[in-house]
């Protein structure tokens, strides 16, 4: 709490409230230790708001492949290269 306090120039105490906050609104799970993540709950909510940020970077490399004349194919292609790509 803080690192990430001192990261965004704020409280401690304010990151506190937020965490207890998100943990009493069910959003996160803290464990002793462990620390918080996200709620198996709100999974479904998490995957669909990455779900919605990838279709607009998709939208956006969609455009530029349009308007620069990269096929259809070549996206897919580089597409499939990223995701399959290990870390």
């Amino acid at each position: 709490m803080r690192a990430l306090a001192k990261s965004l120039h704020i409280s401690v105490i304010t990151v506190q409230k937020a965490y207890e906050d998100l943990q009493r609104d069910g959003f996160i799970e803290t464990t002793v230790g462990r620390g918080s993540f996200v709620s198996a709950q709100n999974k479904d909510f998490y995957q669909e708001e990455q779900q919605r940020k990838a279709e607009e970077h998709l939208q956006e490399a969609a455009e530029i492949g349009r308007g620069s004349g990269i096929s259809l194919k070549k996206l897919i292609e580089l597409l499939t290269l990223f995701y399959e790509e290990e870390e």
